[in-house]
C-alpha cells in the first residue's frame, strides 16, 4: 500500500487525534479524483489568488505557492503526469528573494493546512526523487500539486463568486457615493451623511456594504426632492394610453407570474436591459427569475423596501421588475433611482403607467448604438 506522509519532519510532536485528523485529510486529497483533461497550473494560480479568502491563505503564503508550482516544468497539472515537486529550502528561498527560511516553513505550513499542498517528507528529510533505469521518476519526497488540480473546479468557482462580490460591491459603494453627494448638498442633513461618509471611509464587508447602502438609502428617501419630471426615461408613444390594473392588488410570494399585464416578450425585455444579466445569479430564463434578479438589484440602486413594495403593489410584480431592470439600464443618467421610482409608482397608482414605452426606448437606443 503506498504511504501517505501526515507529519512532517524534525522533532515537532504531535497528538495521536491530530495525527488521525491529518491522516484522513490527506488520504481525502490523494485520493480525490481529478479533472481528465490538463489545468493550466498559472490560470489556476491566477484564479486561486482572486479567491484566496475562501481558502484562508495570505498573499505571501500564494508567492510561495508560486514558487513551489515553479518548479513543475511542464505548464499543466495532469492526472496522468508526477506532481510533485522536490526543491530545498535554499533554492525556494533563492526564488523568493531570499525570504528566510523560519518564514519560508510558516508559509508551507499554511499551505499544507489550506489543503492546496501535500507533503511527502523522506526518512531523512531531504527532497528528493529516485529513477528507474529508463531514468522515470518511480518515487519522490517533496511537495505534492495534486490538491490544486483535484480542487481546479473549487478553486474556479471561488474565483468567479469573489469576482461578482468585488463588482458588487463596487456597484453599491458608487450608488452610496452618489447619494451621499446628493445628501450633503442639503443643509438639514449634513451631520447625517458625514457620519455615513466616516463609515463608508473603512474596509467593509459586503454585508456592511449592504446595511450602509439601505442606511443611505433611507436618508435620500426622506431628504431627497423628488426626481425632476425630465429625468423620466422616455415615454412619448404612452401618455394617450392608460394602463388598466387593479391599484389594491397586494402580491405574495406564492402569486404566479404572468408576461407582464402588457404581454411582453421576455427576450425583448432582457435585450432592452441587457446589464441585468450582469447581476442574475443564474442565467434569466423566466418571469420568475426576471423578477429574482430586480429583487436582488434593487438595494444596491440605492431604492428603498418600501418604495420595491409600493412599485409591487401598484405596477405588479412583473411590471415592477421590469421598471426597476429598465432604470439599472439607464443608471448612470439617473441620479436618484429611489426618488424616480417614487415618482413612477405616484403614476402607477392613477393608471397613467406603463412599462412599454420605457422598453421600446431603450431598444431604441441599443439599435442607434
Amino acid at each position: 500500500m503506498k504511504h501517505i506522509s501526515t507529519t512532517p519532519f524534525g522533532r515537532r510532536t504531535v497528538s495521536a487525534g491530530q495525527m488521525q485528523t491529518d491522516a484522513a485529510a490527506h488520504r481525502a486529497l490523494a485520493e480525490a479524483p481529478c479533472p481528465a483533461t490538463p489545468i493550466d497550473k498559472w490560470s489556476l494560480l491566477n484564479a486561486l489568488a482572486a479567491a484566496r479568502r475562501a481558502f484562508g491563505v495570505s498573499d505571501r503564503d500564494l508567492a510561495v505557492l508560486q514558487a513551489l508550482v515553479s518548479f513543475h516544468p511542464p505548464r499543466d497539472l495532469s492526472v496522468d503526469e508526477p506532481t510533485i515537486v522536490f526543491p530545498s529550502n535554499a533554492r525556494l528561498s533563492e526564488r523568493l528573494h531570499g525570504m528566510p527560511e523560519s518564514t519560508l516553513r510558516r508559509h508551507i505550513a499554511a499551505l499544507v493546512s489550506a489543503g492546496l499542498i501535500m507533503r511527502h517528507d523522506s526518512p531523512n528529510g531531504k527532497r528528493f526523487a529516485r529513477r528507474d533505469a529508463t531514468g522515470s521518476i518511480c518515487r519522490a519526497f517533496g511537495f505534492d500539486l495534486r490538491p490544486l488540480l483535484a480542487r481546479a473546479n473549487e478553486i474556479t468557482e471561488a474565483a468567479e463568486a469573489a469576482h461578482r462580490e468585488a463588482a458588487e460591491l463596487k456597484q453599491m459603494r458608487e450608488t452610496i457615493i452618489l447619494h451621499l453627494r446628493d445628501i450633503s448638498q442639503l443643509r438639514g442633513a449634513t451631520a447625517e451623511a458625514a457620519d455615513l461618509h466616516r463609515r463608508l471611509r473603512r474596509k467593509l464587508s459586503l454585508d456592511e456594504v449592504k446595511a450602509l447602502a439601505h442606511d443611505v438609502a433611507t436618508l435620500a428617501t426622506k431628504v431627497l426632492p423628488p426626481q425632476p419630471q425630465a429625468e423620466i426615461l422616455s415615454a412619448n408613444d404612452s401618455q394617450n394610453e392608460r394602463h388598466i390594473q387593479d391599484s389594491n392588488k397586494t402580491p405574495s410570494e406564492s402569486e404566479q407570474y404572468v408576461e407582464t399585464d402588457e404581454c411582453h416578450d421576455l427576450a425583448a425585455v432582457l435585450s432592452a436591459c441587457s446589464n441585468s444579466s450582469d447581476y442574475a445569479p443564474a442565467p434569466i430564463t423566466d418571469w420568475p427569475r426576471l423578477v429574482a434578479t430586480a429583487d436582488r438589484v434593487y438595494p444596491m440602486m440605492g431604492i428603498a423596501s418600501n418604495v420595491w413594495r409600493d412599485a409591487k403593489r401598484y405596477m405588479g410584480v412583473t411590471d415592477a421588475a421590469i421598471t426597476v431592470l429598465c432604470i439599472l439600464q439607464r443608471f448612470e443618467h439617473i441620479s436618484c433611482p429611489g426618488a424616480y421610482l417614487r415618482s413612477l409608482v405616484k403614476k402607477a397608482s392613477i393608471g397613467s403607467f406603463r412599462t412599454e414605452p420605457m422598453i421600446k426606448a431603450l431598444l431604441r437606443g441599443a439599435q442607434a448604438g
